[in-house]
């Protein structure tokens, strides 16, 4: 048996699915210690990349960490987000893609309520708040 994740896999599908669509992917990142994006553009502990080739350089999407150059206000940053930092990616134009819940569990459908587990008695984690950058 494999103890492999299947996060980065599924990071990549959906990465190459809104390329092969000619859709912006998103990739929306809770901010900690192992990553290294511009704190100035961090909100909430959250920051979302916009990962298209106009936007990056350099882009190598691993099994533990997605790295990549880019600009923020004109500055170039080198960025480097752990795999679990990342809280979801979805295309920008339709909303479309996955959010992770918890470190390793499945993901939904943005927006989908389908598999949550959880027993009625535990209160609900607050859900990831994904917001347009431009």
């Amino acid at each position: 048996m494999s103890d492999l994740s299947t996060k980065p896999y599924l990071i990549r599908a959906i990465y190459e699915w809104c390329a092969d669509s000619g859709l912006t992917p998103y990739l929306a990142v809770r901010v900690d210690r192992q990553t290294r994006v511009p704190m100035s553009y961090v909100k909430d502990g959250e920051i979302v990349l916009n990962l298209s080739v106009d936007a990056v350089k350099n882009l190598h999407m691993g099994n533990d960490e997605i790295t990549c150059g880019g600009r923020f206000g004109g500055v170039p940053q080198e960025i480097i987000v752990p795999i679990a930092a990342v809280i979801g990616i979805f295309a920008k134009e339709t909303g479309q893609g996955l959010v992770f819940q918890g470190q390793e569990t499945a993901p939904t459908q943005l927006g989908s309520e389908e598999g949550d587990n959880r027993p009625p008695d535990n209160p609900p984690p607050t859900k990831p708040r994904l917001r347009v950058v431009k």
